[in-house]
């Protein structure tokens, strides 16, 4: 990796260096003239940061303590004459409405910048952060003094020891510590990420590699950083980012006299879109480094930050987190992503349509997909205002081998945002960006049931709670109209739903203009 990325520093489960063009790849995205006006504009209900560009934003520790959420995200800042690193810490009561808190994991506290780990319980439930110290040379773990996280012991590093009671030679990289009986583990990550344990936090013991096996559709040379390793239904997941090729999964079995991880499946959760090169940390990474908590309820949720969604690296520097999103498993074992009930709470008096039918499809061998002319493009709605949820129903049947979709931010000449089911590809398509989907693979009662949620120019969809994406519109010009098309027959969309969706961006706002997260600089 090192001579892919020459003269860039690991950290953070990212390259902490800017320069793009200083990566060797072969291939270039295509330029894109985008609107810079509408990108500046603040969301309306995703988390961001309310200071200046800053880079990376990676979600960090979070944590549920008396009836609050917590989670912090990485702040690149000047200190003490060069560049650092903090944890930003942001606290909500439902995941969706969030309140900036002073900065106190910052490397005036701590010595040290701030780079990837995670938050975890204590065994005398105190929380706890492990991550790795930025120019320390080792992971580091702090103790909270109570649970509003506004007071902290100081950290100290995680020295490892083999079974000899020699230094481990090992990876010193993005660290996750999870409970297994009494017992703690921790992670160092890296391409084969070493496993460690200890009775007190203070004491630790190499064990060896963590996984058993690499699954075979991980490509040799990607890594295992950002990890976060918890129980989900009757696995274990391990969920990590590799950095050329972004936010990735793994779920199997832990092997309790092994001491491992069994993994039995691996699956990606970003996705490639046209323009972007084949391989390449932040050309290709849209939907990275991720963080999850479990909910009071007992859900586990997650947040990754959305790096380059959006033509040329638009978000890069904005540090937006994509929507939270519940993780669970179906009965067949397969992963469930559905985006977080509590956003329902947002939802204004919806408009609703039933029995919708396209009825001019797109005939014949040749035709521009999506149509770019009327009445092949058929106007079905209107976005009530810049934020907003889109819910779409269609009979499986009647969306069995059919190549159809919709266009959001639509105008007359056919441009907007294209969201279309590729019968042909097993895939659905938003923008230019392709995950698999296949609407064979649903069981035959069930509808297909599309969940569209816009944030001024960014969208996520949701499809079936199987497979999620991503997009960023930036020259989305506050165009509402909503198009749809099919082609080769008519379709049609058994019901309609649009949402208004309230701002829940009043913290940021307040953040903005009072800045209580900035650290100190000295």
């Amino acid at each position: 990796m090192k001579s892919v990325y020459q003269g860039f520093v690991w950290g953070c489960g990212w390259l902490v260096a800017l320069s793009l063009a200083a990566m060797s790849v072969a291939e270039e995205p295509t330029p894109t003239v985008l609107a810079k006006s509408d990108i500046n504009e603040p969301l309306q209900y995703h988390l961001m940061h309310p200071g200046a560009d800053s880079l990376p934003g990676d979600p960090n520790a979070a944590f549920f303590l008396d009836g609050q959420y917590h989670l912090h995200y990485i702040l690149r800042h000047d200190w003490q004459g060069r560049q650092s690193f903090s944890f930003v810490h942001v606290t909500s009561p439902d995941m969706v409405h969030w309140t900036w808190q002073p900065t106190k994991l910052q490397p005036h506290f701590t010595g040290h910048g701030m780079f990837s780990g995670t938050g975890f319980l204590t065994k005398e439930n105190r929380p706890a952060v492990i991550y790795h110290g930025e120019s320390s040379g080792r992971n580091q773990i702090a103790i909270a003094k109570n649970n509003q996280l506004s007071e902290w012991e100081k950290p100290y590093p995680v020295e490892v020891l083999d079974v000899e009671g020699r230094p481990a030679n090992m990876n010193h990289w993005d660290p996750d510590c999870f409970q297994i009986g009494d017992t703690y583990y921790a992670i160092s990550g890296g391409p084969n990420p070493p496993l460690f344990k200890s009775n007190d936090l203070k004491t630790w013991t190499l064990v060896g590699d963590f996984m058993a096996h690499e699954m075979p559709d991980v490509t040799i040379g990607e890594d295992v950083s950002c990890p976060n390793f918890f129980r989900l239904g009757n696995k274990w997941m391990l969920l990590c980012i590799s950095h050329p090729l972004g936010c990735r999964y793994y779920l199997g079995d832990w092997d309790t006299e092994r001491q491992q991880f069994v993994p039995e499946v691996h699956r990606r959760m970003n996705w490639k879109r046209d323009e972007q090169v084949v391989w390449g940390l932040f050309q290709r990474t849209d939907y990275f480094a991720p963080e999850s908590v479990l909910t009071a309820d007992g859900r586990r949720v997650m947040w990754a930050w959305l790096t380059t969604a959006g033509p040329q690296g638009e978000l890069l520097h904005k540090t937006v987190q994509a929507l939270p999103r519940e993780l669970s498993l179906h009965d067949d074992g397969s992963l469930r992503m559905a985006p977080i009930r509590e956003l329902e709470a947002l939802r204004g008096t919806p408009t609703v349509v039933e029995e919708l039918v396209l009825e001019h499809p797109l005939t014949g061998h040749v035709g521009h997909v999506p149509p770019n002319q009327r009445p092949l493009l058929q106007a079905i709605g209107t976005m009530p205002s810049d934020a907003c949820e889109l819910r779409v129903t269609v009979a499986r049947s009647e969306a069995l081998r059919k190549l159809f979709g919709l266009v959001l931010f639509a105008d007359d000449q056919g441009n907007g945002l294209p969201i279309m089911f590729r019968p042909e590809t097993g895939t659905i398509r938003l923008g230019s960006t392709e995950a698999p989907f296949s609407m064979a693979d649903l069981p035959g009662e069930s509808d297909v049931e599309l969940r569209v949620f816009v944030d001024r120019y960014l969208v996520e969809v949701f499809v079936n709670n199987r497979q999620a994406l991503v997009a960023a519109f930036p020259n989305y010009g506050h165009r509402r109209e909503v198009n749809a098309f099919t082609v080769g027959a008519p379709t049609k969309i058994r019901r309609l739903e649009i949402w208004p969706l309230e701002p829940a961006n009043q913290g940021f706002l307040e953040a903005q203009k009072d800045r209580p997260w900035l650290p100190r600089t000295e």
